[in-house]
């Protein structure tokens, strides 16, 4: 039961974080101590169903519920205490990274390591400067074409969310398709909860396709990534150093910060400590 309500949880932090422009929900996995296991589970479903669900199901349930409940909470932080929740998921990026420090501790390290690291730490810095402003807002009207869209628009979102330090929310804000969809759920949401069938149709038109590209661009870049820790490992991991390190700075230049006192700065280094703190502690095996 305890590792239920701890893999619960580490769910709905990861189904957070893929809500959150500049916040990735594969760093979340990663500094959650997930990372490696959903990957194999996602990549061995059919072989080790019993196991991979066992697994699966409560870090959905979790996402689930953050994406449903917590998104609300979240966007009401981000407004009334912007510099604190920042901090906060600056911390529980952070929290994961001696964890991953562990994996590269006592080999040599070698100049290819360097540069993937440093590689993957411009590509998030340079996503987060490019992803100041949202592109046109996209049409999410009931069409064909707008339906094989979603389906690929749902793969490059999954891609993002499974590669650590590149942010899902932040491409669907530089694609026009980010503040679409989170009306589109919150839309989906209510109208189930008024049980309004028209609302949970318009829902199901958006949600299912998106939802299937979601499911096809995991399996896929699951399985690329898996091929890459089997080869390369040692690269993997530099890359993802990179990734988490970058993480914090473009989360700093997609946010705003709202007006910074001294009791902003005591309250933020709390926050940074408690999600530190949060990250350590359900990242532990």
């Amino acid at each position: 039961m305890k590792e239920l309500i701890k893999n619960i949880l580490k769910g709905a932090v990861i189904g957070v974080a893929n809500i959150i422009p500049g916040v990735s929900g594969g760093t979340m996995a990663v500094s959650m101590g997930v990372y490696d296991k959903l990957i194999h589970c996602v990549t061995h479903i059919i072989k080790e169903f019993k196991q991979s669900m066992k697994f699966l199901i409560p870090i959905g349930i979790g996402m689930l519920l953050s994406l449903a409940g917590l998104s609300f909470v979240i966007e009401a932080a981000f407004e009334h205490f912007p510099a604190q929740t920042n901090l906060l998921f600056i911390g529980l990026i952070l929290g994961g990274l001696p964890a991953i420090m562990k994996r590269v501790k006592g080999q040599t390290i070698r100049t290819r390591h360097i540069v993937a690291a440093l590689v993957f730490f411009a590509l998030v810095v340079g996503l987060a400067a490019l992803g100041e402003g949202e592109g046109a807002s996209a049409d999410l009207s009931f069409t064909l074409v707008h339906v094989v869209i979603l389906f690929f628009v749902g793969v490059i979102a999954s891609a993002t969310m499974v590669i650590p330090g590149v942010s899902g929310s932040m491409v669907l804000m530089l694609m026009g398709y980010y503040q679409p969809l989170i009306e589109a759920i919150n839309d989906f949401i209510k109208a189930g909860l008024h049980l309004e069938v028209d609302g949970i149709l318009r829902g199901f038109q958006v949600l299912i396709p998106m939802g299937l590209g979601v499911v096809a661009g995991v399996v896929i870049i699951a399985k690329i990534i898996e091929m890459i820790f089997e080869k390369c490992p040692l690269m993997a991991y530099w890359a993802i150093i990179g990734l988490i390190v970058a993480s914090p700075f473009a989360i700093i230049l997609m946010s705003e910060f709202g007006k910074i006192t001294v009791v902003t700065i005591l309250t933020s280094i709390i926050t940074f400590a408690m999600g530190f703190a949060a990250a350590k502690l359900l990242g532990e095996e």
